[in-house]
């Protein structure tokens, strides 16, 4: 039986089918703090398999390409930022304060590696640039994500700089560790993890339903269906295509005006435009705790699920494109 075109992929039924789960049986008490520590666990295996995965040549083959890498970090950690704050008067009616509190959370965030890495490999763009740039931004966003927040979200109201670096240690420690650890462990591991990628992914949705699990849970019992009505639900539909035809177009202008050719136009799109699920939700955990995060998760979930619907239609244009002289000749034997 064919797949209905219209149908969403697994994961995102199962995204769905776990904020259900979660609105009609959320988890309390003990149970709450029991599944806090699998999820950290699971967030923990998240990145270690990350670093363990990453190829250490494929860093440097990309590196170089710093004209590239500058303006991808620009559209990730400036243009975003600017563009939240510029909308605010837009936002903030549109979808009330407390959404619009997540697109700014939304905007700090780094920008995803693999579906970013994936996108620019069936648009035929740069692939080692690809890698490099979702990398890096992906390992900066550890320090320069908290420092973000803190400015847009204004979450440490005193201009207590030891909150944010305290942030960033709690980051570093749960996210970068366990990546540094399967950088190391890669020698040994690697290529057994390079076989197993296909079902290795499956850690990766894994962690992310636990989070989110957990944090609708806790936003249920403190009331969220109660305090976001439905028109700001639709709303927060239309805010995330906005946002995100905008960057869109931004990084094809600006890719344009500064002379990079079609390959690297490529890389620059999908690696700047998209926001990491993966990294943002145990972010928020880290950046909010004692808070309630799914009304802040929220936004990043939707949008998420937007950019990789809008992203796999440019990319199959893209790939559809006559291949250029040097793709033809690369594939001539010598």
């Amino acid at each position: 039986m064919t797949r209905p075109r219209f149908l969403p992929d697994n994961f995102t039924l199962t995204l769905i089918g776990v904020v259900l789960l979660a609105s009609f049986l959320p988890a309390s008490g003990q149970v709450a703090v029991g599944f806090g520590w699998l999820t950290n666990i699971a967030i923990a295996l998240l990145f270690f398999l990350h670093g363990a995965k990453l190829s250490r040549e494929s860093i440097i083959a990309g590196a170089g390409h710093w004209r590239l890498h500058l303006l991808v970090f620009g559209l990730t950690f400036v243009l975003f930022p600017i563009l939240g704050l510029a909308l605010k008067p837009l936002l903030s009616p549109l979808i009330g304060d407390q959404l619009y509190m997540g697109m700014l959370y939304l905007c700090a965030l780094p920008a995803t590696v693999q579906s970013a890495i994936a996108f620019t490999s069936l648009a035929r763009g740069n692939i080692p640039a690809a890698i490099c740039s979702a990398a890096a931004s992906s390992l900066f966003g550890i320090f320069l994500t908290p420092l973000l927040v803190t400015l847009l979200l204004n979450v440490h109201g005193d201009g207590d700089g030891g909150s944010t670096l305290d942030a960033i240690v709690k980051i570093s420690v749960q996210l970068l560790l366990p990546f540094i650890a399967g950088q190391i462990a890669r020698r040994w591991i690697g290529a057994w993890v390079g076989r197993n990628k296909n079902w290795l992914k499956f850690v990766d949705q894994g962690s992310i339903l636990l989070v989110v699990y957990g944090a609708f849970s806790e936003a249920v019992n403190e009331g969220i269906w109660q305090q976001i009505p439905l028109f700001e639900l639709l709303g927060l539909v239309v805010v995330c295509c906005i946002l995100l035809t905008l960057v869109l177009v931004a990084s094809i202008l600006l890719s344009k005006a500064l002379g990079f050719n079609q390959e690297d136009r490529i890389t620059i799109l999908f690696c700047g435009s998209k926001k990491s699920l993966a990294t943002g939700v145990p972010m928020a955990q880290v950046l909010f705790a004692g808070s309630t995060i799914g009304v802040l998760i929220l936004p990043l979930m939707l949008f998420h699920q937007i950019q990789l619907m809008v992203c796999a239609v440019l990319a199959q244009r893209y790939a559809k494109r006559p291949e250029s002289v040097p793709d033809l000749m690369a594939q001539v034997d010598p």
